[in-house]
């Protein structure tokens, strides 16, 4: 802390002691006297506390000094102070998305879009039009695809006759298959005596020559002969991801996956050269793939420390325990799936895939456990989910309870015994309700493990039940946006953004004050900053953001319509939507 923060810190707090206020109690407005007073006021608006709502609040070095009525507020000010006029608009504490892939999404914008939910006319035809931009041999590279919109499992000859000349390679939405034309096949050495590498699947035709489209490790195979983006383009990326969760009032967020899109020395040094130029502004923490037995993950880990900077800590592991539950099969479940897949008669299409040994996870878990480490599984199915809880156990036997707020990521079906161990062994479950209206990703997975099963899709309402703590996450760029509102409108509805006759997982809907709360204390409690942020009062750091509505006083369906005029970090403007100039 500067010695100036510290000194006027010790002012106040020789006038008034800095406590938040008992629930009822009105928020202290701190004693300035000794104090240049705030650099900011926002008033005349709708503040949100943790008691109900204010008018305004005042913030000085980028921490919140008083939250009450606009004309308390309004005697605290001093020459120099600037103040914001709201006009009845809505403050609020900044957003948190704590399973995101920026650097994935930003290097999508560059490559071969394919809307999700495209037909298989419409995505060849962009895959064509991708393919007349570019010379003869060079990569077309691209996404997103799924099953259930184009009609049914897609196979080489169809790139083939649209890109006869061109290496094509396209992820599905999940990230969890591609799609390749016969050409990848041949440059990655995938033939027919190919056998499918373990916890991976070459799908095959019924000759058994692989059909172009590969799941889980098997990706892994081909996309390690892709080009890799360069430090360059992986910054360019961030930037622009930056600038869009920004103006969605995200104020800190998850890497979810370092080393997924570019590698993870780059996608490492990609994060620190951006804050080393003042660009990462939001609060970031990053999680680190690892998988057993491939050294250069457990490289990136060691190096963690030389990348980690002011608001950047590269102090989580990521690992991934299976795949999805959508025409793949590769999510591990606990009862079979409905029906199978075509051409396979594997255990892996009737169970799913558990791609790490328990004993194995065990160790490892309870060993970043005592370096410090927070991990982070990717576990969709039921399955993999109690794998990750048991790991977690485990780790809590070996070491005791540490601070590392271990976390499930996903969570798409949990079964009702393991919702309730999840508070006694401190474990956090993260959910992504960017996904939770019918989706065709959605329409896969209701396919893939049947009616009776999906009535208890991604049971947050279970979750919350059991007090057990529960944060979000977009998963962005799987889903198409990374706008906070619309999975805030999803916990509630579990609808289409709007409304909609259809619904996913309806008896599982939560209100809007215990999505807001995910979104908010409860994310700062997991990201271990409960005490700086992710509440409005008196001793808080100013990550907060304004709002055009108040969410809490519109319907549910028109959550989604909520737009951020301003983001604060740390009492900073950092993103000022074009709505004129509020400041005076």
């Amino acid at each position: 802390m500067p010695m100036h923060r510290a000194i006027f810190a010790h002012s106040l707090l020789a006038a008034m002691m800095i406590v938040e206020p008992a629930r009822g109690a009105p928020a202290p407005l701190l004693d300035t006297a000794t104090s240049s007073g705030p650099d900011l006021i926002l008033a005349n608006g709708h503040v949100k506390t943790p008691d109900g709502w204010a008018e305004a609040l005042a913030v000085h070095e980028g921490v919140i000094i008083a939250v009450g009525s606009s004309e308390e507020v309004a005697r605290l000010r001093k020459d120099g102070t600037r103040t914001i006029d709201l006009g009845g608009r809505t403050v609020l504490p900044g957003l948190h998305d704590l399973h995101v892939h920026p650097i994935y999404a930003g290097v999508r914008e560059a490559q071969c879009k394919i809307p999700q939910g495209s037909n298989l006319e419409r995505t060849l035809n962009l895959v064509r039009a991708c393919v007349d931009k570019a010379k003869p041999g060079d990569w077309i590279i691209g996404g997103q695809w799924d099953a259930s919109a184009l009609g049914k499992i897609p196979n080489r000859a169809m790139l083939d006759k649209v890109a006869p000349n061109n290496p094509v390679y396209l992820e599905d939405t999940s990230g969890h298959s591609n799609w390749v034309n016969s050409q990848v096949l041949k440059l990655a050495g995938v033939t027919k005596e190919t056998p499918n590498p373990p916890g991976g699947i070459f799908e095959r035709d019924a000759d058994g020559v692989p059909s172009g489209v590969q799941r889980e490790s098997a990706v892994d195979v081909i996309s390690r002969i892709t080009p890799k983006p360069t430090l360059a383009q992986a910054e360019a990326g961030l930037r622009w991801s930056l600038q869009q969760m920004l103006s969605f009032g995200i104020t800190s967020f998850t890497e979810a996956a370092v080393g997924f899109t570019a590698g993870g020395a780059t996608e490492l040094a990609t994060y620190a050269a951006i804050a080393d130029a003042g660009q990462l502004k939001q609060r970031v923490r990053l999680c680190i793939t690892w998988a057993p037995g491939v050294p250069s993950t457990l490289s990136a880990i060691a190096s963690r420390n030389i990348y980690s900077r002011n608001r950047l800590a590269a102090d989580c592991v990521k690992i991934f325990l299976d795949g999805v539950p959508t025409d793949s099969h590769t999510a591990g479940m606990l009862e079979p799936y409905a029906g199978g897949v075509g051409g396979r008669n594997d255990e892996a299409s009737r169970m799913g895939l558990l791609l790490i040994q328990q004993d194995v996870l065990d160790k490892a878990v309870a060993d970043f456990d005592r370096q410090g480490l927070t991990v982070k599984f990717h576990a969709a199915g039921d399955a993999a989910v109690r794998e990750g809880l048991n790991a977690i156990e485990a780790a809590r036997k070996a070491n005791g309870f540490t601070p590392n707020m271990h976390n499930v990521g996903h969570n798409v079906f949990v079964a009702p015994g393991d919702i309730k161990r999840a508070r006694a062994i401190g474990a956090t479950f993260e959910v992504s309700p960017y996904l939770w209206g019918p989706t065709p990703i959605n329409d896969d997975i209701t396919k893939a493990v049947g009616p009776e099963t999906i009535e208890r899709v991604w049971p947050v309402r279970e979750m919350l039940e059991a007090d057990a703590l529960v944060v979000p996450g977009s998963d962005w760029s799987v889903v198409p946006s990374v706008n906070p509102w619309i999975g805030l409108e999803q916990l509630v509805t579990r609808q289409r953004s709007g409304g909609s006759a259809d619904s996913f997982g309806k008896s599982e809907a939560i209100s809007f004050e215990q999505a807001f709360r995910i979104f908010t204390e409860n994310s700062a409690r997991q990201e271990g900053m409960g005490n700086k942020v992710g509440r409005i009062v008196p001793g808080m750091l100013a990550d907060i953001i304004v709002t055009n509505q108040n969410p809490f006083a519109v319907p549910p369906t028109k959550i989604h319509e909520t737009r951020v005029d301003m983001t604060f970090i740390e009492g900073e403007l950092v993103y000022r939507a074009d709505v004129g100039e509020p400041a005076k």
